[in-house]
């Protein structure tokens, strides 16, 4: 039964898309105008501190501010945010970074100190209609509140009135605001998200080409294909789900992405697992880097954690080492192989494997060492028999770790 409902699910979403191709809905021509900004209360002063920080905030060394979001059923808003700089000598600008939360989460003051510890400007916004403080789920919403995160439930709305037109617009408005900090230099500015804000994070990064880079962490497209969302789309039936999906799915985006983009995430995502998260790094357009872990957790603590997503930033904007690069990958036979380049030495690579392919966010990865020439830059490895999906991980000096795309091998009826 679900396999005859993803089958009529995806057929819809072909008819829906060639209908309506290359969706785009939000005039961006008004979006990089620097939004009006607003004073905020002090948050600080009627919070305790947690040492957990999506339990509450401090707002040390960072301020709050409203800036002006679109209308939302015919009434205004207004999008609260954290903004916060390094210290800067005078006439110095800085990289800035905008920073997309996920589901639960709100404007993270932490994140934006991290940020700015690193040296960087940045801005972290709540795009649920929230305020600071609260427990995930709870967070209290504002008097200029737009729409709630409610999924994919308001699909019936008009299109203005959805939450992911706004979400985008909230984000690419904090670009545009702090574009127009002195402070800031603002060829420099990255984009990145967790979870649902990954998800952002793939749109913005498509419709918004003023960022330098863009980091996705966890969020991806092909949605209707994950198994998270099933009983989301039993509910609202094939036809919506084909409209919602061809409206806001990242899937119908990420080819128009030109920028770098990293893509990071646990081999396990319970939310986006490997299966649809590879498909959508396969289709998205610009420079792409991956970086896989096993084992990865799913939060905005583990999300903002990873040491690659601040060393890509650096090799893009501030003239650090990159990361390393894959530059082609294949097999030939029963040998697996991938060339790449490194300005740092690789001294580790990795052929993760699993031979069970009935459930891609249970099924168990296992690490076989890799024959590595790093002076070649290249790493080969034999396909263990009975191997269903692998990819490589390369890791260098410094432990940062790059990963080719999983790759399918069918089996033996010849089957994906």
């Amino acid at each position: 039964m679900m396999c005859q409902q993803l089958a009529a699910v995806l057929i819809a979403v072909a008819v829906f898309q060639e209908a309506h191709a290359a969706p785009r809905h939000w005039d961006t021509t008004a979006l990089f105008e620097p939004p009006r900004t607003f004073p905020a209360p002090d948050y600080a002063q009627d919070l305790p501190e947690h040492s957990n920080p999506e339990l509450g905030f401090t707002g040390e060394g960072v301020r709050p501010l409203f800036y002006e979001g679109l209308p939302w059923q015919g009434k205004p808003t207004r999008v609260f945010a954290w903004y916060g700089a390094p210290e800067l000598a005078e006439g110095q600008q800085a990289p800035a970074m905008v920073l997309v939360h996920g589901g639960g989460g709100t404007a993270f003051d932490e994140w934006v100190r991290i940020w700015n510890r690193r040296g960087y400007a940045a801005i972290a916004m709540d795009v649920t209609g929230s305020g600071p403080g609260g427990a995930p789920g709870q967070r209290p919403r504002h008097a200029w509140a737009g729409p709630p995160h409610n999924g994919m439930t308001d699909i019936d709305e008009a299109i203005e009135d959805q939450w992911v037109y706004h979400a985008v617009a909230d984000v690419v408005l904090a670009h545009s605001l702090l574009r127009s900090f002195p402070e800031v230099d603002a060829d420099r500015i990255g984009l990145t998200g967790i979870s649902w804000g990954g998800f952002l994070t793939c749109l913005v990064s498509a419709v918004d080409p003023r960022f330098r880079f863009a980091v996705p962490v966890y969020g991806c497209g092909f949605l209707n294909e994950g198994p998270v969302w099933g009983p989301t789309w039993q509910k609202l039936g094939a036809e919506r789900t084909a409209e919602w999906h061809a409206l806001w799915d990242p899937a119908s985006y990420v080819a128009a992405t030109a920028m770098p983009t990293l893509w990071v995430n646990g081999s396990n995502d319970r939310h986006f697992p490997l299966s649809i998260h590879g498909k959508t790094v396969a289709q998205c357009g610009g420079p792409r880097t991956l970086s896989v872990r096993v084992g990865m957790s799913h939060s905005h603590v583990h999300g903002w954690k990873p040491d690659e997503i601040y060393v890509y930033a650096d090799g893009l904007v501030r003239g650090g080492p990159p990361l390393a690069k894959v530059v082609e990958e294949g097999r030939t036979g029963d040998t697996a192989w991938v060339r790449f380049e490194a300005p740092v030495p690789v001294t580790q690579s990795e052929l993760v494997h699993t031979s069970d392919l009935s459930d891609w966010v249970a099924c168990p990865w296992q690490g076989a060492p890799a024959q590595l020439d790093e002076d070649g830059g290249r790493a080969t490895a034999t396909v263990p028999p009975g191997c269903r999906a692998y990819f490589f991980n390369l890791t260098d000096e410094r432990g940062l770790v790059v990963s080719t795309n999983r790759t399918v091998v069918p089996d033996q009826k010849g089957s994906g």
